[in-house]
């Protein structure tokens, strides 16, 4: 198998080829000097800045990482492997770390796996440069995504198409919001399965053959492109009835309400006297030119008589609808006798047509990169890993990702200290914490402070049949033992304001 990691102290990548072999020597990360094609002069140079540090909270201390330093940058980074990667009969695996520790708005941190080509120049690394695979995530507003694309070659013309992976279903947006480190994991298998993980569990998962936009093979069968509709073609399914006639009695100039004959003018109505009158208190201004700025008039006001009527003004009948209105007349609709469908091109043998039953055997690559842009920055990438084998994939996750998880566990705030962060961040949830921690803890208390004394005074005794207990005899046993006091003190049966303790 081929792996490799970043050191955390110098940042370089360290591989170990095969199992009998110690840890050769580092080779660097080559920064890109290219220039993207097709972009303004001011933003096509990739001169993003990169630095190997650790993380700004980082519970590890002396653990470093690469970590993308600028925004609004294009930014490409990539280191040559020991050797190319070729898909044979062993799987893939990929894995590495990625820390949001500003969030993130916009931007990606997905690596690619650079295709083995005789042109293949890391100084001039950009963003056509072939890639085989490309993987990991990238959000951008409340688009959250876990890119997994591979490169698949046309057998028949040689050209590549890019193959996209099934959105997760899982909810990605926790990866990009908790500022915690996460492993990200990428298996492809001989069979053409795939398994995409996040912290070692799987968020997504298919075959290359299935479940992959647009599909790797072609269909056998196409329309064919010059096959055209006839002209007499008929897509109608309905069509209106040609023998419908018009009723002699339908009315198209009725209108659609006419006044209400039944309606009585209230009692009380004014109708000499207007809605709105001119306010009596209004003073023409001071400055008030009638040259330049005409007659002067007072504002209109609600007219103080209308207040205890009914209404003001001629008085009109209210409109209703018209019992005889039929609108427009159409004729009903009928079937189509002539009906044909929807017509549809005829099929013919695809001429593309090809059958890659095995498209895990995909170009060899032999790089790694990272060619992003972002909009935040502080991205934090560690750990970068390559093999054949799931459980040597596993063990370095454990040996780096899970020291982090752990530091990061045993760093967060106890449950208390989480809610109120939460809190402050929503405030609605202080009335959730009302509702299901204070209240049903007041009711408690009122239950027990207000429960009922274990021994009946003497007025409680109830009259009945059944002989009842010498109350004075009672009190006097309870004087030789110390009094009443002492023993309700000790007891707390009698005393109103005992509670209880025990909680259920």
């Amino acid at each position: 198998f081929t792996l490799f990691r970043t050191k955390i102290f110098l940042g370089t990548l360290v591989f170990i080829h095969n199992y009998t072999q110690n840890l050769s020597a580092g080779f660097s990360w080559i920064l890109s000097n290219a220039k993207k094609d097709d972009t303004d002069e001011e933003i096509a140079k990739y001169d993003g800045k990169w630095a190997v540090e650790e993380m700004k909270d980082s519970k590890l201390p002396g653990d470093k990482g690469l970590v993308l330093k600028s925004r609004a940058k294009h930014h490409a980074i990539s280191a040559q492997m020991l050797r190319p990667f070729t898909f044979d009969t062993r799987p893939l695996i990929i894995q590495y770390e990625v820390n949001f520790q500003a969030g993130i708005d916009c931007g990606g941190a997905y690596v690619k796996l650079l295709t083995q080509t005789p042109e293949l120049n890391l100084d001039q690394f950009v963003d056509k440069t072939p890639y085989t695979i490309m993987f990991g995530p990238d959000k951008c507003g409340e688009d959250y995504k876990l890119h997994f694309i591979f490169r698949h070659k046309n057998p028949k013309t040689g050209e590549f198409e890019e193959k996209h992976a099934k959105k997760p279903e899982a909810d990605l947006r926790m990866y990009y919001t908790d500022k915690k480190t996460h492993l990200y994991t990428l298996v492809l298998n001989p069979d053409n399965s795939f398994e995409v993980l996040v912290d070692q569990t799987v968020v997504n998962s298919g075959n290359l053959l299935t479940d992959m936009t647009p599909p790797v093979n072609p269909p056998a069968e196409i329309e064919d492109p010059e096959d055209q509709k006839p002209e007499d073609w008929d897509e109608r399914p309905k069509i209106q009835d040609p023998e419908a006639v018009k009723p002699e009695d339908w009315d198209e100039d009725a209108p659609a309400q006419i006044p209400d004959e039944d309606a009585v003018k209230p009692d009380g109505w004014l109708d000499d006297e207007p809605e709105y009158i001119g306010d009596p208190d209004a003073v023409k201004p001071e400055d008030w030119d009638e040259d330049m700025d005409g007659e002067w008039e007072a504002p209109q006001i609600p007219n103080p008589a209308c207040e205890t009527a009914p209404g003001c003004g001629p008085w009109k009948r209210p409109m209703i609808d018209n019992p005889s209105y039929k609108g427009k007349w159409k004729p009903p609709m009928i079937d189509n006798p002539s009906y044909q469908g929807v017509w549809k091109p005829r099929k013919i043998p695809n001429p593309g047509y090809f059958e890659d039953l095995q498209p895990f055997k995909m170009t060899p690559f032999s790089a790694v990169g990272l060619e992003l842009w972002s909009m935040t920055s502080d991205i934090f990438f560690d750990n970068f890993f390559i093999t054949d084998d799931r459980n040597t994939a596993d063990r370095w996750a454990a040996d780096g990702w899970g020291l982090k998880k752990a530091a990061e566990g045993a760093a967060e705030p106890g449950l208390a200290a989480q809610m109120l962060s939460a809190a402050e961040e929503r405030p609605w949830l202080w009335v959730v914490y009302i509702l299901t921690v204070v209240l049903p803890l007041v009711l408690i208390i009122v239950f027990c402070c207000t429960g009922k004394t274990n021994a009946a005074s003497p007025a409680e005794y109830k009259k009945t049949d059944a002989p009842q207990p010498d109350v004075k005899e009672e009190e006097e046993e309870a004087e030789e033992k110390g009094g009443p006091g002492e023993h309700d003190q000790v007891s707390g049966s009698s005393s109103p304001n005992y509670c209880r303790s025990t909680l259920v």
